[in-house]
């Protein structure tokens, strides 16, 4: 499944393989995005964890099929 985790303050690019191989993008409101595919649950519960060990403050986690249905104007 693909997805789009949001987290407080701007990463170091060079943090991208630790998190899994997802892409790290710095956003101009002072946030990082972190988006791209993780295999199973287990693969999102261990980012998750990196997140929090590493004190960081998590904004948003979302799906990539909810924002494209959010997109659309479709809510579940």
């Amino acid at each position: 499944m693909n997805y789009q985790i949001r987290i407080k303050g701007h990463l170091d690019l060079n943090w991208q393989d630790w998190f899994a191989g997802l892409q790290i993008v710095h956003e101009s409101s002072g946030t990082t995005l972190l988006s791209g595919h993780l295999p199973d649950q287990a693969a999102l519960f261990g980012v998750l964890l990196k997140i929090s060990s590493l004190g960081l403050t998590l904004l948003s986690l979302e799906t990539k099929e909810a924002t494209e249905r959010q997109e659309r104007g479709e809510y579940p």
